[in-house]
């Protein structure tokens, strides 16, 4: 896998040449708009809104809506300008407790590995943050824009994980609060039982994305079998509001105990070539 970034990760005197991979991965399906009456695929123009005449690439800026209907156009002078040195460099700002950090600032994890004459390190780094629970926060610049990141101790390596800035997150008391009264002891104690008896040994073989497989299979049932028509299944019963909450989390303790489902292995996927 090719590294998206290349530079070096820095704290105090301490420079350790390093490369980031993706962590994760995101295979989504891809659709096509058609013409219905001879799926002729339809493309997108770029339309003035002024006359509704289409525009080349050549003949577009960037502007920003100061007031509605105003714009003031910014060139690629006016983002040079913007005094953010791309150093290559994960530069470290401080260590903070992990456990201080609210989760909702974590949103994208890389791969860090280190490059030849880096590793002694990098694994002091590791293994002091492990050993003091401790992440390093610090910012990043990744393709000209400036990132907020972590760095975390990962199995045997360290993660760099992007972060939301605190100023990017809603206000929770935005949102509309319970007002139910506290659970009471027998609410608490069933409870308890139903998530206990749906508590298993964590294996992340247990989960896969079912509606991307289910959508893959309707594509290849549609492709070998393009004129059958199969009718939707029916749609899941909507929640009610609960009146008895003690009762139906006793008939929840027994319809799931022993019932955690055993890991299954993804469903192999079917590559089509191209025509």
């Amino acid at each position: 896998m090719r590294a998206i970034w290349k530079g070096a990760l820095s704290f105090g005197l301490v420079n350790i040449p390093i490369s980031l991979f993706p962590a994760v991965r995101r295979e989504e399906l891809k659709f096509r708009l058609l013409r219905e009456s001879d799926l002729s695929p339809v493309s997108y123009k770029r339309v003035a809104e002024a006359d509704g005449k289409e525009v080349t690439w050549d003949k577009i800026v960037k502007g920003y809506e100061y007031e509605k209907g105003k714009f003031i156009v910014l060139k690629d002078e006016d983002f040079q300008r913007v005094d953010i040195e791309a150093t290559q460099t994960v530069d470290i700002i401080n260590f903070v407790n992990l456990e201080e950090v609210s989760p909702l600032l974590f949103y994208k994890p890389y791969y860090m590995e280190t490059a030849k004459g880096g590793d002694k390190a990098y694994v002091l780094l590791r293994d002091s943050l492990t050993s003091m629970k401790k992440i390093a926060i610090a910012k990043v610049v990744i393709k000209t824009r400036q990132h907020l990141a972590a760095v975390k101790p990962q199995d045997e390596g360290l993660m760099l994980e992007l972060m939301h800035f605190p100023e990017e997150l809603l206000e929770a008391s935005n949102f509309r609060a319970p007002k139910a009264r506290a659970a009471s002891k027998p609410e608490m104690t069933m409870a308890r039982k139903l998530i206990e008896s749906m508590s298993v040994k964590w294996d992340p073989d247990l989960y896969q994305d079912e509606y991307h497989e289910a959508l893959e299979k309707i594509i290849e049932d549609k492709i070998e079998h393009p004129d059958t028509k199969k009718k939707a299944p029916k749609k899941s019963r909507r929640p009610t509001n609960v009146i008895d909450l003690v009762s139906v989390l006793q008939k929840s303790i027994r319809e799931t105990e022993g019932s955690a489902k055993p890991a299954r292995k993804a469903r192999p996927k079917t590559r089509r070539k191209a025509a």
